[in-house]
Order: structure tokens, then sequence, then C-alpha cells
């Protein structure tokens, strides 16, 4: 299969090569960009634990601070696997969903400190809230912004064009609303959309 990855570069470029270990070939069409800011070394003073709700979170960690001895609850696999490659032992992974991650939190968490969510600047804030209500001392801390493109790559308008795609992958509801704006005009309806979520389905219009 030919199948067209929309999630930002560098988590693309993994996945094209997962990919290609089982004989299909992706094409790279990133939607959204993470700018990471820069900004003082973090005052972790009285943090438990970190949670991380994506790879690019724990990207944005890393420039923050040279700690690497925090615990790390990492909302699943990928960005486990990227908290591990940046040094952090100790690392949980509730294998799903900011919701899953909630629910792991209160089994992993015992109260001591802090719970820093280090996150995008547009990220919900119901991750932080759903452990309030729990009894949890959360701090939200965005460290980074995504920026959306305002086109497709050539390439993948052609291939669209041309329907030598076969599938499309989208990780977020909001990469899913940008293709719909960026492939407008574009014959979509051959594609099988692969999403990562039932939100993310919802929010795209082949």
């Amino acid at each position: 299969m030919k199948i067209l990855i929309t999630r930002p570069l560098e988590d693309g470029q993994e996945i094209a090569a997962r990919l290609a270990e089982h004989g299909h070939q992706a094409l790279l069409a990133p939607l959204l960009t993470p700018r990471f800011d820069d900004g003082p070394e973090l005052d972790l003073t009285g943090v438990e634990a970190v949670l991380a709700t994506s790879a690019n979170g724990i990207r944005a960690l890393v420039r923050r601070t040279s700690r690497r001895d925090l615990s790390i609850f990492a909302v699943g696999p990928q960005t486990t696997e990227e908290a591990q490659r940046s040094g952090f032992t100790e690392v949980r992974n509730a294998d799903g969903d900011a919701k899953a991650l909630a629910e792991a939190a209160t089994r992993w968490a015992v109260h001591k400190g802090t719970l820093l969510h280090v996150c995008g600047e547009a990220a919900p804030g119901t991750l932080a809230e759903n452990l309030t209500l729990r009894g949890f001392k959360v701090q939200r801390c965005p460290l980074y912004g995504i920026e959306p493109a305002v086109r497709l790559p050539d390439e993948a308008r052609k291939a669209l064009a041309e329907k030598t795609l076969d599938a499309a992958m989208f990780f977020s509801p909001r990469s899913a609303r940008i293709f719909g704006v960026l492939a407008d005009g574009l014959p979509t309806e051959n594609l099988t959309a692969m999403c990562i979520s039932a939100a993310t389905a919802q929010a795209l219009t082949l």
C-alpha cells in the first residue's frame, strides 16, 4: 500500500520506517509542525512525576531541564520510547489516551508532590481537571506550540490528484480538519482513512 502520513515530520519518519518493514510505501505530508519554546531551566522542586501526553512534550522537556531522574507517566508507546531515548529511566506507559493516562496516574502517583503536565500551548486542560478532581495537585506546563500547514506538499497533491494513494493516516482531530481544508477540490473518495481515535474520524471530511 501507498500511505499518506500526516504526522509531524520526526514522528512521521519513524512511522514510515515501520511501514517500510512491512512492505508499504509512505508519503510524508506533515500537517502540524512543533515550535519549541526557549527558556530558563525549569524549577522542578516538588514534582513527583511528569505527565507526558505526546513525544513532543518529552522533546520540549529535555530542552528545559538536564534532569533525567524524573518519573515520566507517558500516554502511550511512542511517548514512552521518546522518553527512554532521551535518557529517562523511570518511565511508565498508560498505553492509551489522556483518559487512560488519568486512570493510570491515580494508581502510580502517591500524592507526595505535584504532577507536571508538559504539553502544547493549545492542549486541552481536561487531564489536569480530571486528576485535580481526584485530589491530585497538577500543574499544566505548556512548552511548545504547533504550527498548522498552509498547503499540502506538491508530491502529496500530485498523488491525490492522480489517485495513487491507497490510504491516509490521521493522528488528531486538528490534523484531520486541516487535511479537509487543504485537500479541498482534490479526489479523496478512493482513500482509506486510518484514524487514531473516534474523535479524529469524526473530524475528518473526505
